[in-house]
């Protein structure tokens, strides 16, 4: 879309431990949840990592410790937007997630919970801070622009 922010560019998204639908404020920017970030190449020849991780209104440990990124990149190849991405997302409650981008694994982190300062304009009773998020719902983004989500396969573990 012509008007959408910058940042939208070629970037989609699958949310997961998303805070429930009918609980998002009217003036709310980001459903509460963890971001399995999916983007496509912007500028040919500079780097641009799909299967990253996202955090509005919420925080993840990675490497250890608590990390104050919103957003972590993953190791993968940049891709171009007309090329299909196997993604995977492996979510074991808040103790472990890792994201694989065709086949290979190129992110890890653990315990996510409520925290984190960039949603806004949500009932601040749902954020609180440190609660661990061990379920919720699933979002199919798309920022900005189409994207088109095939094959979807959920598998309890």
């Amino acid at each position: 879309m012509e008007d959408a922010p910058s940042y939208t560019y070629r970037n989609s998204g699958v949310m997961f431990h998303a805070q429930a639908p009918e609980t998002i404020l009217k003036e709310q920017d980001w459903p509460l949840s963890v971001e399995y970030q999916m983007l496509a190449e912007a500028e040919p020849g500079k780097a641009r990592p799909t299967g990253n991780m996202c955090s509005p209104g919420t925080d993840v440990f990675y490497q250890g410790k608590k990390s104050n990124d919103h957003c972590i990149n993953s190791s993968s190849d940049t891709y171009t937007w007309d090329t299909w991405v196997e993604a995977d997302l492996i979510v074991y409650q808040d103790s472990l997630i890792i994201h694989k981008v065709n086949g290979k694994e190129v992110l890890r982190y653990t315990n996510t919970q409520i925290g984190g300062e960039v949603a806004k304009g949500y009932n601040p009773d749902l954020k609180v801070d440190g609660k661990t998020l061990k379920s919720g719902y699933i979002g199919l983004q798309a920022e900005g622009q189409g994207v088109i989500f095939k094959d979807i396969k959920l598998k309890k573990l």
